[in-house]
């Protein structure tokens, strides 16, 4: 890419690339793009001392900053999209919850819109098609099998903004509906599911490929009875979804799930609702309510953990600090592999000439300092 007289360096950061870290490095932004070089003219800002990664990609998120994605005006669902883009999520899917099909067809309507104009990357369908045995923070009375017919009725009302839909697959219709999704070029992850080793693997060889917030809603490992997990760990084509907030997983199930999967098989996501970078208080997650106290997220009824309120810097951090996992795969599983299941590697997810200008500043404790989207700063760093 050719440079402008609009170009900007970003200079002496540490610098994430998909071929390791660079120090001292430089990051030169053209317009909305990553460019190769600057002109000479080209005014440099110093960022010695701090680190350069990708903008992060969130492809499982309910919402943030009060707003729900499930619910309200799509002036509502921006607020909480630019919560999280203040928080360094550059890349948004926007999940749903299980609620009435042609509420869910209608509410499909109004994100294909939101992705159409660029403001998210598409819509994620968690629930109806769920186990009401691992239904977690979805109402038991709307819950339904997994029929073809209407998993593609919401795959239609996306208007070609579905990326993924999350199936308990041994459902009856679960494994004709993960064979419809993948004809469609849509993500099918088996998540709130109670299927066995066996009955994940059927899944996997009919084209599931993500497991959704792996561990949560579904059965524990056994060592007769091994079930989804290990199915879903041990299988080079799928891709693992962790929630890293300290709540959701012990330290020892995510190192877990690196270990055993690699970097390049997990997606760090938030799995986020109203609450997150907002604050306690009562919410609803769809239909239920939800107490928010001390950052933990539960339904009033019942007591089962409602999502989370964790945004992305933060699961960055605690996976860099706490679980002391390299920087480099740190962003791979919170960029990179996000980014190319939802089919936008080409433009997000690294930092390469000809890429968006999407990118986290981070200081040397790994607290964010700036965000920019698109070549335009969201949070300034100050220099």
């Amino acid at each position: 890419m050719a440079a402008s007289t609009q170009s900007t360096v970003l200079s002496g950061a540490k610098v994430v690339l998909p071929t390791g870290t660079v120090a001292g490095g430089r990051v030169i932004v053209d317009g909305e793009r990553i460019a190769g070089s600057a002109s000479p003219a080209a005014p440099v800002a110093d960022l010695t001392g701090h680190w350069i990664v990708p903008g992060f990609v969130d492809m499982h998120n309910h919402g943030g900053g009060g707003a729900s994605f499930t619910s309200g005006t799509a002036e509502e669902v921006l607020k909480g999209v630019r919560t999280h883009r203040e928080h360094g999520t550059t890349t948004l899917v926007a999940s749903t919850v299980t609620g009435e099909l042609d509420e869910l067809a209608r509410r499909a309507g109004l994100l294909a819109e939101l992705t159409q104009q660029g403001e998210i990357a598409g819509i994620h369908f968690e629930g109806p098609f769920i186990n009401a045995c691992r239904k977690g923070a979805h109402k038991a009375e709307l819950l339904r099998d997994p029929d073809p017919a209407e998993v593609r009725k919401l795959v239609d009302a996306a208007h070609g903004a579905a990326r993924m839909v999350t199936l308990a697959t041994e459902l009856p219709g679960g494994l004709d509906s993960v064979r419809l999704l993948a004809e469609h070029g849509v993500i099918a992850a088996i998540g709130h599911t109670d299927a066995t080793y066996d009955q994940t693997r059927r899944a996997i060889d009919a084209g599931a490929t993500v497991a959704t917030h792996l561990y949560n809603a579904m059965p524990g490992l056994e060592h007769r009875a091994p079930g989804p997990i290990a199915a879903l760990l041990e299988d080079e084509r799928v891709t693992v979804e962790l929630i890293n907030d300290g709540t959701h997983l012990h330290p020892a199930m995510l190192e877990l799930a690196f270990h055993h999967a690699g970097a390049h098989r997990v997606a760090l996501i938030t799995d986020a609702m109203d609450a997150a970078g907002f604050g306690d208080g009562t919410y609803h997650l769809g239909p239920l309510e939800v107490e928010v106290k001390d950052g933990v997220a539960r339904l009033v009824e019942g007591g089962s953990i409602a999502g989370s309120t964790l945004t992305l810097d933060t699961a960055f951090k605690r996976a860099v600090t706490v679980d002391a996992l390299p920087v480099e795969s740190v962003v791979q599983a919170i960029s990179a592999n996000p980014a190319k299941l939802i089919g936008l590697y080409d433009q997000v997810g690294s930092l390469e000439p000809g890429k968006y200008a999407d990118l986290v500043v981070l200081d040397a404790a790994f607290d964010l300092k700036g965000v920019m989207r698109r070549g335009e700063w969201i949070v300034n760093p100050g220099v």
